[in-house]
């Protein structure tokens, strides 16, 4: 930026080389103008310092954030392992006594084990219906 300011100088050092009088109408409008441009310079001196900070501000955003999802997509690939490891089939019901609905593990229902809802901790009674071909891997019933 210091060669708008170079530049305004110079503009000044012909205004006064000019013998412009200040006094004057022209020379008034010359002296204004001069003084605009430096204010002009001070404004773009001043919102170029202010992106500086932005950019630097942004930079450690984008560091940050790239530092957190280096730590989530680490985490998530450690997940999706796990996961594909313990297989679980889920059923959703709907509870007879408070009707919200919640999901069970189909296993627990296959062995006839006693459920309870987790809302209202009465006890779902329910038959596995499958009425598929679906070739899912599972002991139907017809």
């Amino acid at each position: 930026m210091e060669y708008l300011y170079e530049r305004i100088a110079y503009l000044r050092g012909l205004a006064e080389g000019m013998k412009i009088d200040e006094n004057s109408d022209n020379g008034k409008l010359m002296v204004n103008i001069l003084e605009v441009l430096s204010d002009f310079a001070d404004a773009i001196n001043e919102l170029s310092d202010a992106q500086n900070e932005l950019d630097e501000y942004v930079e450690a955003l984008d560091e940050d954030l790239s530092n957190v999802e280096d730590e989530l997509y680490d985490d998530e690939d450690d997940f999706e392992d796990d996961e594909d490891e313990d297989d679980y089939d889920y059923v959703e019901v709907e509870c007879p006594h408070c009707h919200e609905y919640v999901y069970l593990d189909e296993s627990l229902l296959e062995n006839g084990e006693e459920v309870v809802c987790p809302n209202c901790h009465e006890a779902i009674e329910y038959e596995l219906d499958y009425d598929c071909d679906c070739g899912c891997g599972h002991d139907h019933e017809h």
